[in-house]
């Protein structure tokens, strides 16, 4: 477990790391969507549409790996958002819907962090951030896309989409942030100086 004493406001660098951040998986998101989700979606229709989702986690790891590297109030949120953003002007399948979709995911894992008062960084916090955007995103998607669908498929779709958020999206970005850190170009972050040491 990391605990460090948060610094609240911005810096310049935080800014500029969090919209590269942002901007890189907003290409990723209309690149898995385009290659990886789209064509899967004939074969988990006719096998089991809520399994599709073990692909999810990949959209809600801005959140958590921002909130990791920049260890401020709101990075968590802004990485999420600005990569959805992104993701609408390359032209996403689901149009500027996916806006709300980042806003309701970034916020499910920014209020994980804000319950630590963002003085907590390990990986147990990191797999909960992850859960966290993931009920963001089964809420958006079942009231969005899902309505009429029963609530024991609803749950089907919650289990998929929380494993791929633990794994993808929690692990996933506790593990890119260490990898980070000892290339030493998070020198400049707390992240960069602790996590070496979780």
């Amino acid at each position: 477990m990391s605990m460090v004493e948060p610094q609240r406001g911005w810096r310049t660098v935080d800014i500029v790391v969090a919209a590269v951040i942002a901007v890189a998986f907003g290409v990723i998101f209309w690149a898995w969507s385009s290659f990886v989700w789209g064509p899967t979606s004939l074969f988990f229709e006719g096998f089991a549409k809520p399994a599709q989702y073990v692909l999810s986690g990949v959209y809600l790891m801005p959140a958590v790996l921002g909130g990791l590297v920049i260890r401020k109030p709101g990075a968590a949120l802004f990485t999420e958002v600005v990569a959805a953003a992104v993701s609408a002007l390359l032209g996403s399948q689901w149009g500027l819907d996916v806006i709300l979709s980042g806003v309701v995911q970034g916020a499910g894992a920014e209020l994980i962090f804000a319950f630590t008062a963002y003085r907590v960084w390990g990986l147990p916090v990191a797999v909960l951030a992850a859960v966290g955007a993931s009920i963001g995103e089964w809420l958006h998607d079942m009231t969005i896309y899902f309505p009429e669908t029963t609530f024991d498929a609803q749950l089907a779709y919650g289990v998929f989409v929380v494993a791929s958020a633990v794994v993808i999206a929690g692990i996933g970005s506790w593990l890119l942030t260490r990898a980070l850190a000892d290339t030493g170009v998070l020198a400049p972050f707390a992240s960069g100086r602790s996590q070496r040491a979780i």
